[in-house]
């Protein structure tokens, strides 16, 4: 197995979490094949986890705890990781989102970003006072090649009419926008469905997320104030999951959905 560059344990919890799992492996002698052994992952598999690639789950956390007799180490760190921010978080996002078979999304504030024109990326971005605004949109932009890939996901974005109304970027800007959700909404890998302001109160007043899905399992990401997290535990998935698809049952049909864009479109 290659060696893999070290990890730096004081760059967040995720990357002290990877670290010790190659300093208690090695410090017992073991090789990844061993350490894979004990939580039952393959040698490859483990090398991804140490060097911050892949997660371990909570049941692999006790079987370690309970192999090196930690008094509950791995758990206990990984708890933590968990509710953190991790400020390597879309680096480990967008490694996720090319290899899912399925993302979906919530955005209660603004269009998701893989729906983003570049003129309302950036302004977006800028809003956010970004020092790096050019490159943030760029790598934007570059996300949104998953959705012409043979392989690509199938994308399911839930939106507001609130946030088809806001003219980010100016009215011209917008009508392009909404113009190119138009024409996106034609594909057969994208589905968009819009949540009217005539809904009242409903399960995504608490905030944006998504959730992407693939060969190694869902993960979902949820903004907060600050920075967001990646949330890889599978119950508290499961939770977003559950939010999901509740938003979706007072969202509008496609057909529907696809009438509200063209009238806000024509409005502005």
């Amino acid at each position: 197995m290659a060696p893999h560059p070290a990890i730096d344990p004081d760059s967040s919890l995720w990357a002290w979490l990877a670290h010790d799992l190659r300093f208690y492996r090695e410090k017992y002698g073991l090789s990844q094949s061993a350490m894979g052994r004990i939580i039952g992952r393959s040698a490859t598999n483990l090398s991804n986890c140490e060097a911050n690639r892949r997660r371990i789950t909570d049941k692999e956390a006790k079987l370690l705890d309970a192999r090196f007799k930690t008094g509950g180490h791995f758990l206990r760190l990984l708890h933590f990781a968990q509710l953190g921010h991790d400020p390597n978080w879309l680096k480990q996002y967008v490694h996720l989102e090319r290899r899912a078979k399925v993302a979906k999304t919530f955005q209660a504030l603004v269009i998701p970003g893989l729906l983003q024109i570049p003129e309302y990326a950036y302004a977006v971005i800028k809003a956010g006072d970004n020092p790096n605004v050019e490159e943030r949109m760029e790598e934007r932009m570059q996300r949104q090649a998953i959705l012409d890939d043979p392989s690509c996901p199938v994308l399911w974005a839930l939106t507001t009419e609130s946030v088809l109304e806001w003219p980010v970027g100016g009215r011209d800007v917008m009508r392009r926008q909404l113009a190119h959700l138009l024409d996106m909404s034609e594909r057969d890998n994208v589905n968009i469905r819009v949540v009217p302001k005539s809904t009242g109160a409903y399960a995504g007043l608490s905030g944006s997320f998504s959730i992407i899905s693939g060969d190694t399992g869902a993960v979902a990401y949820t903004d907060s104030p600050g920075g967001g997290r990646l949330v890889p535990a599978t119950a508290e998935v499961e939770s977003y999951a559950n939010r999901y698809d509740r938003i979706g049952q007072v969202a509008l049909p496609t057909g529907l959905s696809r009438q509200m864009i063209e009238k806000v479109m024509e409005a502005l």
